[in-house]
């Protein structure tokens, strides 16, 4: 093996950069497709030992999050978290595992998350030190790094997983019994309102994706989101909101989608999720003739939902009373599905009326 190398055969260290630096100097394009191409045709000439493995780790470096882009190739990672070049978590069947994947150093995890976010029209650095994405796939990042975050950059995945795309699915996962789904069938047929709430990572975007398989195709759905994640079929109209750029301008708040949503002519309104003074356009959509609305909330309960809802709204108006808010409320939401992350699966806990005295469960798990 060593009189091998003495006499020239290539190491596989660094094969990986030198393809890495063969692409940078060649005027292939930096997308996926083109530069796999372009790195096979290259390899016999600047790497001969180099594998598949080799060529997809030097796209990953040049069109990715580099090292972590491995990961998120796994259907069983819902999570990805990086805290720092030399630790890196993912969550796979609900459990976190600290991984043996490593960045060189800080400013590489930095260029990998300027990588995926400068064709966003996005950017990270020290005057703006945080960033939220929607990636093109539906993934969700959000990175932070000095001086925001104290021990080097931050960055967290979410990956949009559709594992699960209709309620028969959802039984077959045992997210929710053969009853619960017949209540929440039924409760989209009669044009409920619904709240899907829960915590981080219950599965609220998820199921209210699953809710919308069962609208009727012909009716006319906008949809209204921070970050586009809902996956919808049928006549559907899709509006997303829009951080201010860089200077300051062209910011879109969620309040004006909402207003403009209302002079679509939708038959619904689906909103991703409430976490502002939209809270309060919402429940008058839900008053004003679009039943069938949804949306989803953070929230520990049932009724904890309606009094979020009701402190959110209340951000849009100090003149109402929480008197006001609450009735307002309470005649707008239909049902509050209560979803929660459970060890084995994401779980509908239950499925609550609302009335003018408060919550009543008509289905617990």
């Amino acid at each position: 093996m060593d009189s091998c190398m003495e006499e020239g055969v290539e190491p596989l260290m660094g094969v990986t950069d030198r393809i890495v630096r063969s692409l940078l100097a060649s005027d292939v394009p930096l997308e996926r497709e083109a530069l796999t191409a372009a790195a096979s045709a290259i390899v016999p000439d600047v790497a001969p030992l180099a594998g598949p493995e080799e060529i997809t780790d030097a796209v990953d470096a040049l069109a990715g999050l580099g090292p972590v882009e491995r990961l998120l190739r796994d259907p069983e990672v819902t999570d990805v978290l990086v805290n720092g070049p030399s630790e890196v978590w993912i969550e796979r069947r609900g459990s976190l595992e600290l991984t043996d994947v490593n960045f060189a150093d800080d400013r590489a995890v930095v260029a990998a998350v300027e990588r995926v976010i400068a064709p966003l029209g996005l950017r990270i650095d020290r005057a703006s030190p945080a960033v939220d994405a929607r990636l093109p796939d539906g993934s969700r990042l959000h990175a932070v790094i000095p001086p925001a975050s104290v021990d080097g950059p931050v960055v967290a995945v979410r990956r949009f997983c559709e594992a699960v795309t209709n309620l028969e699915a959802l039984v077959t996962a045992g997210g929710i019994t053969d009853d619960g789904a017949d209540v929440l069938r039924t409760s989209v047929g009669a044009r409920m309102n619904l709240l899907v709430a829960g915590g981080t990572g219950a599965g609220k975007t998820t199921l209210l994706n699953v809710l919308s398989k069962e609208i009727d195709p012909s009716e006319r759905t906008v949809t209204v989101e921070d970050a586009a994640e809902l996956r919808l079929d049928g006549h559907v109209v899709r509006l997303e909101a829009r951080p201010p750029n860089p200077e300051g301008a062209g910011e879109i708040k969620l309040r004006a989608l909402l207003r403009h949503a209302l002079r679509l002519r939708p038959d619904r309104i689906v909103v991703g999720e409430v976490r502002g003074p939209e809270a309060l356009d919402m429940i008058q959509a839900m008053s004003t003739g679009h039943d069938g609305s949804m949306s989803t909330i953070h929230a520990n309960g049932p009724e904890e939902a309606l009094w979020r809802l009701e402190s959110l709204a209340g951000t849009a108006d100090a003149s109402a009373s929480a008197d006001t808010l609450r009735r307002q409320i309470r005649s707008a939401v239909d049902r509050v599905v209560f979803v929660a992350r459970r060890p084995v699966a994401r779980v509908v806990v239950s499925i609550s009326d609302v009335g003018p005295d408060g919550v009543e469960e008509i289905y617990s798990c």
